[in-house]
């Protein structure tokens, strides 16, 4: 149980650093969409605008500040499952996803996202309480 905890802890760490940095990856890739000139002949039906939509995803999943992070956030997913597999999922959930809020804080602020700096770590203090109440 003790090993299955530590990779509930692992998983949550890693989901919580890729949450952040897929959202500077998001943020980067929007910017760069806005520096673009847009078409000259903006989309007006239906199939035009999927096609685009389409074009834009792709594109994203192409720009390596979003994907790698993505990538590696679906790679912990799987782990995640195979955690399941094993350990109770009324401990596996909890750890993991209280610990995934705090990494995400952390990690964000790591980043340079503004934020609230005292009521985060408040916040994540509380969840490594909870964590560890769940973990005793």
């Amino acid at each position: 149980m003790i090993g299955d905890v530590e990779k509930m802890l692992a998983v949550g760490l890693i989901w919580g650093a890729t949450n952040a940095a897929m959202r500077r990856g998001a943020i980067l890739w929007d910017q760069s969409l806005k520096s673009t000139p847009p078409t000259r002949n903006p989309p007006h039906k239906l199939n035009q605008k999927l096609l685009n939509s389409i074009s834009n995803w792709l594109t994203l999943l192409l720009f390596w500040q979003y994907s790698l992070p993505f990538f590696i956030n679906l790679s912990a997913s799987a782990t995640f499952f195979a955690i399941l597999s094993q350990a109770p999922i009324s401990l596996a959930v909890p750890v993991t996803n209280a610990t995934t809020f705090a990494a995400t804080a952390v990690f964000g602020i790591l980043l340079g996202e503004e934020t609230r700096v005292g009521h985060a770590l408040l916040g994540t203090g509380f969840i490594v309480l909870g964590v560890w109440l769940c973990i005793t």
